[in-house]
């Protein structure tokens, strides 16, 4: 009975004790004593904006530097189009640093997005996307294989004059390709693509003879061969057999 007693005594002690100890920290944390009025922020600034960025964080710094969420204040940098991955840390007394890692963009996708070169696809109002940028065109759920494919003829066509600035994959899987010049190759399905670029590729120095300005239009779904159609000043179509399919 005693020794229940002692018990309850000494946690009451330790309550009257613990208790005003917590509110006055509890005050000290929630009150605006210690205002966060420093930004600093570490950015490449390539594409990320400030404003921007000040947009995002200062609605969050009304708390003060103890109760300041910087889980909160990460989320909403993280949102901004730009922003590949963001750490934020507090510096006392009033300091909140932000290091940010812009994204990297790689391509074009269907014209109105990026893809990043972590293979992330991403809006950026307002961008310049026509920076000599591949443009990658195909369904949503195919785009990795649509990068994979880019990659595939960027090797396919390295010793050659043309270089080729996007890849479209449609609907209905067929396959094409863009050169720099605005030409188009048309290839079909994924299948047969290995073999009728070769062919292409193995006569295309001859096939360039004479023809300085290039080629406006090669279609490879030909059987045994392949058609090529010049620019208008050029030389009529060369038809190199077959029958195109589809």
């Amino acid at each position: 009975m005693k020794g229940a007693i002692r018990l309850v005594a000494w946690c009451l002690a330790i309550a009257l004790v613990v208790l005003p100890i917590a509110g006055v920290l509890s005050g000290w944390f929630a009150a605006d004593r210690w205002p966060v009025t420093q930004l600093t922020v570490q950015a490449e600034f390539k594409h990320v904006d400030a404003e921007q960025v000040r947009a995002a964080v200062v609605p969050r710094l009304g708390k003060g530097f103890f109760a300041l969420d910087l889980d909160g204040v990460q989320k909403a940098v993280a949102a901004l189009p730009w922003v590949e991955s963001v750490e934020a840390r507090k510096r006392w007394p009033d300091t909140l640093l932000l290091r940010i890692r812009e994204r990297q963009p790689f391509a074009q996708w269907n014209g109105n997005k990026l893809i990043s070169r972590q293979g992330m696809v991403f809006d950026a109002p307002g961008a310049d996307v026509s920076l000599g940028l591949p443009d990658l065109r195909g369904p949503d759920a195919r785009l990795a294989e649509v990068v994979s494919f880019y990659a595939e003829t960027q090797k396919a066509f390295a010793n050659t004059r043309i270089k080729i600035a996007g890849a479209t994959l449609t609907e209905r899987g067929s396959w094409s390709l863009t050169t720099d010049t605005g030409a188009q190759i048309a290839i079909g399905d994924r299948e047969q693509a290995g073999r009728r670029l070769r062919r292409f590729l193995d006569v295309y120095p001859q096939l360039m003879a004479g023809h300085s300005a290039g080629f406006a239009y090669a279609d490879l779904r030909y059987t045994n061969g392949f058609a090529v159609r010049w620019p208008p000043q050029a030389p009529a179509a060369v038809n190199a057999g077959g029958s195109p399919r589809t």
